[in-house]
Parts: structure tokens; C-alpha cells; sequence
């Protein structure tokens, strides 16, 4: 799948067949925070430790997300929630 197609399908009524975090993070970008955060947390690896943490950016709570980017190996992001998320989403595709 690509971006352009990940994009697409947040105009459908249910998720595109993606991995579990991609999943979350169609969510998200159709405003379900709980869902996208339900589905980050119940993954324990440094991927979906970065879906958490841009989710709890995302929220407002910085320092929650600062422990989950540590957790995900990661800096903490510094750049707009959007271009994070596309960062994100890009990524994971890229490796799927």
C-alpha cells in the first residue's frame, strides 16, 4: 500500500487490511484517539512505543510522550503532530 492509498482509505468506513499500528493510526487521523491508543498499547515493541508517544504528543501530555519516545529509541519530535504522523505512517509502509 502506498501513502497516497493510506490516505485514500481514511474516507472509508472501516480500516484498510494494514498491520495493527497502521491501523491505530488510521484511527487517529479519523479522530478515534481511545481506539488508536487502545491498539498502541497493547503492542510492546519500540514501533508501536512511537505510536504512543506521538499519540500522548498528540493529547497534550509531553511528559507521558517523553517517556514513550525514549522507549521507542527515539528523540522527542519537535515537528508539526501532521508531518509526525505522515513520518509515521510513511515508515511503517515502507516496512510492511
Amino acid at each position: 500500500m502506498t501513502f497516497e492509498e493510506f490516505q485514500a482509505a481514511l474516507s472509508n468506513a472501516a480500516p484498510p487490511d494494514a498491520s495493527p499500528l497502521l491501523v491505530a493510526l488510521w484511527h487517529d487521523a479519523r479522530g478515534d484517539w481511545d481506539r488508536a491508543h487502545s491498539i498502541a498499547q497493547d503492542i510492546d515493541d519500540a514501533d508501536a512505543a512511537l505510536v504512543h508517544a506521538y499519540l500522548h504528543r498528540k493529547e497534550g501530555d509531553l511528559g507521558n510522550a517523553s517517556y514513550w519516545y525514549r522507549r521507542a529509541h527515539n528523540p522527542v519530535a519537535t515537528d508539526s503532530l501532521k508531518a509526525e504522523w505522515t513520518r509515521i505512517v510513511t515508515g511503517f509502509l515502507s516496512h510492511s
